[in-house]
């Protein structure tokens, strides 16, 4: 990447699902996700608990003396729920608590496979940056293709005018893992010019007006 000024990723958030799937692949590049994360010397933020993707990345980061931060909902917690999580565990009362406060500590977003929840994740985190709430890096690591549905759905958005050719750019996707975060740092946001203007500050007593031919 000679010539380009390159992210500084220290911990990344991964989404992935509550279960293994039922493809072994999923497995395996789960637990090989982690192994990458820890030989680059990132750190982990997940949903916690040890079951299925969601288990396989926090165990092999952990195992690389990585550090790791499961931010997980007090209801999850009764009856052991979702087994213990690997790592340190941060305890929040609702499901938007989480979410946020896996956007302020990680420097980028991985979504691999997994069910609604994931889904939720990802696209919550793609609408932020398209509001200029954050500006970090989002992608997806299209193991078999997964993704590809998703992909195809969202690049119909683009062609059907309801998501914008600059806001398609936010979601990044790659079938291995080191491709992917090789993407993640190479990531240049490009804010929409009227909705960077928005501001989200609790403090602001008003926000901009946005130009209602925006698509958001």
């Amino acid at each position: 990447m000679e010539g380009v000024s390159v992210r500084k990723i220290k911990k990344i958030c991964v989404f992935c699902g509550a279960n293994s799937g039922k493809d072994v692949a999923f497995v395996n590049a789960a637990f090989h996700l982690g192994e990458v994360l820890g030989k680059r010397k990132i750190d982990l933020v997940y949903g916690g608990g040890k079951l299925g993707l969601m288990g396989c990345v926090s165990t092999a980061v952990a195992q690389h003396e990585r550090q790791v931060l499961g931010i997980i909902p007090s209801a999850f917690t009764i009856n052991n729920l979702v087994g213990e999580t690997c790592g340190k565990e941060i305890k929040v009362a609702t499901m938007q608590e989480r979410l946020v406060m896996m956007m302020d500590l990680s420097d980028a977003f991985i979504a691999l496979p997994g069910g609604f929840g994931t889904l939720e994740e990802l696209f919550q985190m793609i609408s932020w940056a398209q509001l200029s709430i954050h500006n970090k890096p989002i992608g997806v690591l299209n193991i078999n293709g997964f993704f590809n549905g998703l992909l195809s759905f969202v690049d119909h958005a683009v062609k059907q005018e309801f998501i914008t050719p600059r806001a398609r750019k936010i979601l990044i996707s790659a079938t291995t893992a080191d491709e992917l975060f090789d993407k993640l740092q190479a990531f240049r946001f490009e804010s929409d010019p009227a909705l960077s203007k928005l501001k989200w500050s609790p403090s602001s007593s008003q926000k901009e007006k946005l130009d209602l031919t925006l698509r958001l």
